[in-house]
Formats: C-alpha cells, structure tokens, sequence
C-alpha cells in the first residue's frame, strides 16, 4: 500500500466529497456543504496520496457523547487496497468515548457489525413525483432563525443529540432550501425542510406528532418542487410514514440500516417521517 495521509477537510474538500457522493448515487443537497461544517468543522476527514485525494469520511460530533459517521467513500480506483479500513480508523479514533452512529448500505451492514455496531432500525428511501392529494393548513409557517431555540428544543425530541450549531444554519435563508414548522395554539408539534438536490428535492427532517401534522407540512414544503421528483428517507418501523409516502404517489428506492456503536437513547420512531440527512443524522 502506497502512503496514505488522512488530513481534515477544507471547504473545498468537502465539495470534492459531496461530488462524490452524487456519483454513488446518494444525491446530496446542493447547499448541503456550509450546513456540514457547522455542525462541526473538524468532523471531515479526506485521504490523500501525494496530491491525490483518494478517499473521505466524516465523524460529526454533537457534544461530548454522540457522533454521526457518512460520507464513507473510497474511489474506485483504489478500492481493496486497504486505504478504506484506514480512514475508517481515522474517522473512529476522531470520536472517542462517543456513541456513533451511521446509515449502514446493504452491502456494508456486515462490515459494519464487525466493528461493533448494532441495528437499531432499517430505513427505505422513497421518492418519486408527487400524485397524492395533500391538504394546506394555517397552522404551517416558514422557520427562521429567531425560532432556533424552539426548533432545537422539539429536535432534541427527535435526535440523539443536541444540534443547536447545524440547525443554527440550516435555518438561514436560502435559495435551495425552506423549513416550515406546524404551530397550534403557538407550540410547535413538527417541522420539515425541503431543499433542491442532484436530483430533484429532498424532504428532512420530517418530525411530526401525527401523520395529519407531517401531511400539512409536506403539503407547504413540496410548492417548490413543481413537477421535480422528490425523496425521503424513512424509518421502517413508522408504518404511518410508509403508508403516507405510498399515497402520495412514492415508491422505495433503496435501503439502508441505521446502526450504532455505542449506547443511545430510544427515538420516537412513529414521530420521525423524514430523516434529516444519511451523512450526518
């Protein structure tokens, strides 16, 4: 094996990254970049040899016992050689004394029991245009950065961690992506984002008290996207999720299993219609 150096990303790096992903076929936001590194700057990790970058992970830490790790890519090219197990390491050793969890692809969930993780749940992708009929309510307004205390508070609810730096940006504005939350009597019972990706547009979060509260919102959300297609990742165990996704007109498109290495807390699945993102939760 050639020398590989493993260094942290540079912004630049991280676009190189995501181009990545695009071409496995993950299909990351266009502006998914800025709201990355604000989650945590140092959580990205690219392998190099020489001046070639060859290889990525990130390992995103949400305070001092959660991180997420995504963005598990080794170029073809140099596939077998053993550069991946080394920049997994790398992406391991970044978060100790943490629980980490991931988005496990079926061709990986047996590599990734080896190292210590277990299932905790699998999760489909849907995706599609648009057939179903979904209703408006007054009850849905866009998100804006004055309601990050708010929003970070019901979040929490929803994930294992608190993320108050991400979602500090993935609510400022934006051209590619809008956030829209369910206030009845002035308490927020959901919220969701929509934002323009490779392909289409992308749905998530999507945390609602009801599949009722996840439809308004998604009915808010989708007057972007047209005629675009759309997709959303969801929790197998949130049957309500499914079978919405069905009505509206979607279909599966792939799977993967969220797995973690480490103790966590139990999520309120029949609340999470949309994942936020497979690279970082």
């Amino acid at each position: 094996m050639s020398t590989l150096s493993i260094r942290p990303m540079s912004a630049e790096n991280l676009d190189l990254a995501l181009s990545w992903a695009r071409d496995e076929g993950w299909n990351p936001g266009l502006d998914d970049a800025a709201c990355f590194r604000a989650a945590d700057p140092s959580g990205f990790l690219m392998g190099w040899l020489g001046t070639l970058p060859i290889g990525c992970i990130s390992v995103v830490k949400y305070g001092e016992s959660f991180a997420f790790l995504g963005l598990y890519i080794v170029r073809p090219a140099f596939r077998g050689k053993g550069y991946g197990k080394a920049i997994w390491d790398a992406g391991i050793a970044s978060a100790p004394n943490r629980t980490i969890g991931l988005a496990g692809v079926v061709a990986q969930q047996a590599n990734y029991l080896k190292s210590g993780f277990t299932l905790a749940h699998k999760s489909a992708r849907w995706g599609g245009r648009l057939r179903g009929l979904v209703a408006t309510r007054s009850f849905v307004r866009p998100l804006n950065p004055d309601d990050l205390a708010t929003v970070a508070s019901y979040d929490r609810d929803h994930f294992p961690a608190d993320r108050r730096a991400f979602l500090r940006a993935w609510l400022a504005a934006s051209p590619s992506r809008q956030t829209e939350g369910y206030f009845e009597e002035g308490i927020l019972r959901g919220y969701g984002t929509i934002r323009r990706s490779a392909d289409g547009w992308k749905i998530g979060p999507l945390f609602a008290d009801s599949a009722a509260i996840a439809e308004a919102l998604i009915a808010t959300l989708v007057a972007p996207a047209a005629t675009d297609p759309i997709f959303i990742d969801i929790p197998e165990p949130n049957t309500a999720a499914t079978a919405m996704a069905q009505r509206l007109g979607f279909t599966p498109a792939f799977e993967t299993a969220r797995m973690y290495r480490g103790p966590t807390s139990t999520l309120p699945l029949p609340q999470i219609y949309g994942i936020t993102t497979l690279e970082l939760g």
